[in-house]
């Protein structure tokens, strides 16, 4: 059984110059596939290309961070692109999306003061997309639960998503389990200062979790190097089995179970 990091950026140029020994050193150790979120416009050009080639899955979606020039066209290319590609089995959901409270106040310091009211509305868009085209949603969360679960509870999104690279407590990551939303475990949990995250990690239901790195970003705190790739996985699934004592086997073929019934098309 191979190991799938639900959420990796392999198509970024950080990984231009050893995707290849890369995907060999993760075959070599059980990470078996990828999925490539969307992060804008211009880049699924080439995400779409990269998946390809390596027969690793995709979503399609606009990042907060990464808001448009124009907010009407990038909803216009996503949509047509969707419909494009909807019958390929390797698209699995609509994302990266979601509601970024840090990076707004960020950039109202800077002098976009509607920064946040974009944020909402894209994402409010891509929520009505997802049940357009029956996909499940990948969520990006940050500092803004208080709004993101109210959003989440009148849409009843049908296909749920993911709540990517979790880090908060065992209570709000219920809520959002039960809406429907799994919780993106990454190397956070090998902080042992993220107690809010370790918590929780332990006490859901297995059936709620699963497993990602968000590379190149979020580098677990004692890796030896800057770039964080999918090899992270495997130290957080043994960690994770630590907590919740189970054998890293068992959880495994848990985890890939709850990958597969989520995005499994």
């Amino acid at each position: 059984m191979l190991l799938t990091d639900t959420h990796a950026h392999l198509d970024f140029v950080d990984f231009d110059p050893d995707r290849d020994d890369l995907f060999q050193s993760m075959r070599s150790q059980g990470i078996g596939n990828v999925i490539l979120p969307g992060v804008e416009p211009a880049q699924w050009p080439r995400m779409l290309t990269i998946a390809q080639q390596f027969g690793w899955r995709y979503a399609l979606g606009i990042h907060p961070w990464y808001l448009p020039t124009s907010d009407v066209e990038a909803l216009e290319q996503l949509e047509q692109l969707l419909q494009q590609y909807h019958a390929d089995k390797a698209l699995v959901a609509v994302g990266e999306c979601g509601l970024d409270k840090l990076r707004a106040k960020r950039m109202a310091e800077q002098g976009d003061a509607k920064h946040w009211q974009r944020q909402r509305r894209l994402f409010e868009q891509q929520l009505g997309l997802a049940e357009k085209f029956s996909l499940p949603l990948i969520v990006h969360a940050v500092q803004c639960h208080g709004e993101m679960l109210p959003l989440l509870q009148r849409a009843q999104h049908r296909q749920g998503g993911v709540i990517h690279g979790f880090s908060g407590s065992f209570e709000v990551a219920l809520q959002y389990w039960q809406l429907g939303f799994r919780l993106g475990i990454g190397g956070l949990l090998l902080n042992p200062a993220a107690k809010k995250l370790r918590a929780a990690a332990a006490k859901l239901p297995v059936a709620a979790l699963l497993v990602e790195t968000d590379s190149p970003d979020m580098t677990p705190i004692n890796a030896p190097f800057s770039r964080n790739t999918p090899l992270t996985l495997l130290a957080v699934v043994a960690e994770l089995a630590h907590l919740r004592n189970l054998s890293v086997v068992q959880l495994s073929e848990q985890l890939e179970a709850n990958c597969v019934q989520l995005f499994e098309r």
